[in-house]
C-alpha cells in the first residue's frame, strides 16, 4: 500500500489560490477514480477537483473557508501499489480539518442564548439545543415536544443547518404567532410545513403554556447568530467593497413610458408564444442597450484604473445580475448585438439557470462590458446599483406600474418604469450618461425602432 497526494491544481487565468467551499468526502471514505473530493471557489466561479485515483481518504488537506494556493495539499488517499509519496516527504497530515470544520458549522447553526425571553417576570434563560436531545421522561409521544418558555417545545425537529421548507404565507402567519418554524414538525411532501402543522404545534404548546404566560409575539428575543462569510458571500463582499472603494459612482434616473413596448410584446407572444417562446421585458431592454451603445461607446468599456487604460469594445457582453440561492452572480450574453429578441429570450433563460443550478462555467461568468440589473416585480422606484469592476455602467430597472399621466393635455393611464443607471464619473461624464439612458428610452418608448437600422 502506499499514499497518493493530490494537491490543488493551476486552473488557469493567473489564479494563485482558491478558497476551499465544500469537501464531499470525509476520512474514512473509499473514493473511486474521477469521483468528486471537493469544490473551490476562484474570484470567477466554483471548480471541483476530481481524484485521479482510487482508494481509502487518510487526510484532508483544509478546512472550509480556508484559503489555500495553488499546488499545497489537498488530501492524502491510500492506494494500491507505491503511491507518489517521496521519502522525504512529511508524514500524513494531522486531521485538524474535521475540527475547523465542525467549528464553522457550530458558529452557523449554535443559538448562544434563549431565542424568546418573557417579557413579564423573567424565568431562566437556557441555551437553545443544537441536536435533538431525549427527554429525561423517555422519548416524545405523539409528536409533542417539551415546552418551549412555556411557549412552544424546544427539540430541533430536523438537523442543525437544514432550512424548514414552508411557503410564505406559513411562514408569515409562524412570525404573527412568534413560532420558530425549525421546532415545527413538516408533514407535507419533503417534510414541507403546511398550515395544519403550524396550528396543531400552537395547540400542542397552548395546551401545556401554564397560566400568566405573555403572549410571545411582543417578547423580547435574545438569540445571536454567527455566519462565517465564505465561498460565494466572501466573493460578493469582496467584489463590492472594491467596487465602491475605487469607483466613484453617480446614478441618473429616468421614467420611461412603456405603454407601447408592452402592447407589442403581448402581442407577439399572442402571434409567436407556443412556436418561439414566450417574451419578457428583459431582451426589448438588451436590444435598446445594444443600439444605443453604438452612439455612444464610451459606456461599453472595461477601465483598469492601475494601468490607466481604457480599453473600449465593439462587440457588447452583456452582464446580467442574477439572484441565486447562494447569492448574486453576473452570468454574459456574450455577443448581445448578434441576437434577436428570441435569442436574445432563449441565452437569458439559459444562463440564468445554469446560474441558480451552479453548473456556469468560468467563461459564462466573465469579460462583461456593460451590466443590466433587474428585480422584476420587486424592482421598487429607484435604486443605485453597483458597477461591476472594471466596467464603468450599469443599468438597473425598476418595477412597472400604471400611473395616470398627461398626454396631449388629457390625463390618461399608462405603464410607467423608472431606469436607474450607475456611471464611473472617471471616465463618463454626467451628460454623456445621460444621453446614453435617453437614446435607451426613446427605443423603448418607441418600440419599432427597435428593429429599424
Amino acid at each position: 500500500m502506499g499514499i497518493h497526494i493530490i494537491k490543488m491544481p493551476d486552473i488557469g487565468e493567473g489564479i494563485a489560490e482558491v478558497e476551499l467551499v465544500a469537501w464531499h468526502v470525509q476520512v474514512g471514505d473509499m473514493v473511486a477514480e474521477d469521483q468528486i473530493l471537493a469544490d473551490v471557489m476562484t474570484d470567477k466561479a466554483t471548480v471541483e477537483i476530481p481524484s485521479s485515483v482510487a482508494g481509502k481518504v487518510l487526510a484532508l488537506g483544509g478546512a472550509v473557508g480556508q484559503v489555500m494556493a495553488v499546488g499545497s495539499e489537498v488530501i492524502r488517499i491510500e492506494v494500491e501499489g507505491a503511491g507518489n509519496l517521496k521519502q522525504n516527504e512529511p508524514p500524513a497530515l494531522v486531521n485538524t480539518t474535521q475540527t475547523a470544520t465542525n467549528s464553522i458549522a457550530t458558529a452557523k447553526t449554535v443559538v448562544t442564548t434563549e431565542a424568546i425571553a418573557p417579557a413579564h417576570p423573567p424565568t431562566s434563560v437556557q441555551a437553545a439545543p443544537v441536536e435533538a436531545p431525549r427527554s429525561a421522561q423517555g422519548e416524545r409521544k405523539n409528536g409533542s415536544a417539551p415546552a418551549h418558555n412555556g411557549k412552544a417545545p424546544a427539540t430541533l425537529v430536523r438537523a442543525p443547518g437544514d432550512k424548514p421548507i414552508a411557503s410564505p404565507a406559513v411562514r408569515r402567519q409562524a412570525w404573527d404567532l412568534g413560532v420558530e418554524l425549525q421546532f415545527v414538525p413538516g408533514t407535507g411532501t419533503a417534510g414541507r410545513i403546511t398550515h395544519e402543522d403550524l396550528q396543531a404545534y400552537v395547540a400542542r404548546a397552548a395546551h401545556s403554556q401554564p397560566a400568566g404566560v405573555a403572549d410571545q409575539r411582543y417578547a423580547q428575543r435574545l438569540d445571536e447568530q454567527a455566519i462565517p462569510v465564505i465561498g460565494l458571500r466572501r466573493k460578493i463582499a469582496q467584489k463590492m467593497q472594491d467596487a465602491k472603494r475605487r469607483i466613484p459612482h453617480f446614478t441618473y434616473v429616468e421614467e420611461v413610458d412603456m405603454t407601447e413596448l408592452e402592447a407589442l410584446r403581448v402581442r407577439l407572444n399572442t402571434l409567436h408564444g407556443k412556436e418561439r417562446g414566450r417574451l419578457t421585458v428583459l431582451p426589448f431592454l438588451v436590444r435598446a442597450m445594444v443600439l444605443a451603445v453604438r452612439e455612444h461607446p464610451e459606456v461599453n468599456v472595461r477601465f483598469d484604473d492601475e494601468a490607466s487604460v481604457i480599453t473600449r469594445y465593439g462587440a457588447v457582453h452583456l452582464g446580467l445580475a442574477t439572484q441565486t440561492d447562494g447569492g448574486l452572480m453576473v452570468p454574459v450574453i456574450r455577443h448581445a448585438e448578434t441576437l434577436d429578441l428570441w435569442a436574445c429570450a432563449a441565452e437569458i433563460a439559459r444562463l440564468a439557470e445554469a446560474a441558480r443550478t451552479g453548473k456556469a462555467t468560468r467563461d459564462e461568468l466573465t469579460g462583461s462590458t456593460l451590466t443590466l440589473t433587474s428585480l422584476g416585480a420587486l424592482g421598487g422606484i429607484v435604486s443605485t446599483p453597483v458597477i461591476n469592476h472594471p466596467e464603468v455602467a450599469i443599468v438597473g430597472v425598476n418595477r412597472m406600474v400604471e400611473r395616470p399621466m398627461v398626454r396631449n393635455g388629457a390625463v390618461v393611464v399608462r405603464q410607467m418604469m423608472n431606469l436607474s443607471s450607475s456611471f464611473d464619473h472617471r471616465v463618463v461624464d454626467g451628460m454623456n450618461a445621460a444621453q446614453y439612458v435617453q437614446k435607451i428610452r426613446g427605443y423603448l418608448e418607441c418600440p419599432a425602432t427597435l428593429f429599424v437600422e
